[in-house]
């Protein structure tokens, strides 16, 4: 990986200050539990903070580690070309209160960083959605009436300050980019100053929904609480069967300094070239840091080195970079309508939430799910709270997302268990690669570390009994499934799986 870029890790992690949280050591008792240290877990316990609950944060490694760890961290209500799709198929009305929640969100991290003075590069920047072919034209001119109508700044222009030419663009006004980690750790700190407490290096294994919710933990310590939030990113618990209905996905990031002078100054998506996105961040001695996010894939595909390639080449050919400074991934789920399922966690349920799918735009809706959930356990319901329930059903503008995702799912759990293997034996494996081996007729996953050892697991994903695959470009082991990823040696890296893949003897 080294060939992409110097450092293979994202630059939030890199240029922010670690946390040392410690792990539960005994049992806990608060008002709220909140499952998952990522923006949609910190933002609800520290609005639930901000109202006097008392609340505790479980974190499974280490907070704003995650997902959130290594985002774009494009802070905007403008997700590609959403508001003509949300208009024709959920009704005008559900386009217009997810236009106010999700703007709602940006103002509130402004308001936010303004009353604890945050430095977190925080830039009120435009966002645009742009298209080559001319062909594209009437489907941005439709996407930006349908914004427009919907509230947002919107307009359709035709210049940007991308280096290249585009046939049109929606460019929406006021949107904001920022140092996401920064940003969280600072209200990490302020919660813990206000009452609340953050474990780390804790990971919750079970839920009983009893008067008061119980928690267990892999060290053995129970935690109770009158409401319990799941802001694990995929849910670990599934008790309304999200999982039939959210689809795991990867993307790509590489990151170089450019001259400032060079700076595009905005956001920028597209879809083609199997999505594109664009934005800068500030990088001192007059550079701006050039991220560009891309090739999105699922867990468990083959060929990611060779998508990191490519996309280091189309950054490379459309703006003046000279070497990669960083390449990073990230992982998003995606649900059937593409709003993200926020509020109670099944219809039989008083006390447990769910914040989840928001369908690689995790920066605004983790913000609006942390004010969603806040208000609801406090009694009020926001007038766009209902398009976030995730116990809605929109059949028609579901069926066929569903249908596709769960017949792939079936393909795995059945086609993975028959599919012959590429390597026979594990001393037929070079240094760095890995494969699913039949070993006294169990399919193992193994893996040859540069050193020269090998490492054995079980190929079986603790989820749901998926097969995993090999990730080249990571050295991991990943679930196509539902997304859980593992080390190599079966650690869990990546929910929904809480159980690590168990050893086995080569």
């Amino acid at each position: 990986m080294a060939t992409v870029s110097d450092r293979a890790e994202s630059y939030w992690m890199d240029s922010s200050a670690p946390t040392a949280y410690p792990p539960v050591d005994g049992d806990v008792e608060v008002d709220v539990a909140v499952v998952g240290g990522g923006i949609a877990g910190l933002c609800s316990a520290w609005e639930l903070t901000r109202a006097g609950r008392r609340v505790a944060v479980f974190e499974a490694d280490r907070i704003v580690a995650g997902t959130t760890g290594y985002t774009t961290a494009k802070l905007t209500a403008q997700h590609g070309l959403v508001y003509d799709r949300l208009r024709s198929s959920l009704g005008a009305d559900t386009a217009r209160w997810y236009a106010r929640s999700q703007l709602d969100a940006i103002e509130r991290v402004a308001a936010v960083v303004a009353e604890l003075g945050i430095d977190c590069d925080l830039e009120r920047l435009p966002a645009f959605t742009y298209a080559t072919p001319a062909g594209a034209v009437e489907q941005v001119r439709a996407e930006v009436e349908a914004a427009t109508a919907a509230g947002l700044p919107a307009s359709l222009v035709t210049d940007t300050g991308l280096p290249f030419e585009v046939a049109a663009a929606i460019r929406v006004e006021g949107q904001a980019q920022f140092h996401p980690r920064r940003y969280l750790l600072a209200l990490a700190d302020d919660l813990t100053h206000h009452g609340g407490q953050i474990f780390e290096r804790t990971r919750v294994t079970d839920l009983d929904e009893g008067e008061p919710c119980r928690l267990s933990t892999e060290s053995g310590a129970t935690v109770s609480a009158r409401d319990v939030v799941v802001a694990t990113h995929y849910p670990i618990f599934d008790r309304a069967a999200l999982f039939t209905r959210l689809v795991p996905r990867r993307e790509l990031v590489v990151a170089a300094p450019i001259a400032a002078a060079d700076d595009p100054a905005g956001m920028y998506l597209t879809t083609e070239d199997n999505t594109r996105s664009v934005r800068t961040a500030p990088y001192g001695d007059g550079h701006r840091l050039l991220i560009v996010t891309g090739e999105h894939f699922k867990p468990g595909a083959e060929g990611v080195e060779e998508r990191w390639h490519r996309l280091a080449t189309w950054t490379r050919e459309r703006f003046k970079v000279d070497t990669l400074a960083y390449h990073w991934a990230a992982q998003d789920n995606t649900t059937p309508d593409r709003v993200p399922f926020v509020g109670r966690f099944h219809p039989g349920t008083d006390h447990v939430y769910v914040a989840t799918g928001f369908n690689a735009w995790g920066m605004a809706s983790g913000v609006m799910a942390g004010t969603l959930v806040a208000a609801l356990i406090g009694g009020a319901k926001p007038e766009w709270a209902a398009i976030y329930d995730p116990a809605r059903r929109h059949v028609r503008a579901e069926a066929g997302t569903f249908l596709k995702a769960t017949l792939a799912v079936a393909g795995h759990y059945i086609g993975d268990r028959l599919r012959p293997s590429h390597v026979d034996s594990p001393d037929d494996l070079a240094a760095g690669q890995g494969a699913v081996i039949r070993l006294r007729g169990e399919r193992c996953a193994v893996y040859r570390d540069t050193s020269g050892t090998l490492h054995s697991v079980s190929a079986t994903c603790t989820h749901l009994g998926c097969t995993v695959a090999f990730n080249d470009a990571e050295g991991s082991w990943d679930c196509p499934c539902h997304g859980s990823r593992f080390d190599p040696d079966g650690a869990v890296l990546h929910g929904p799986a809480t159980q690590p893949l168990p050893r086995r003897p080569l």
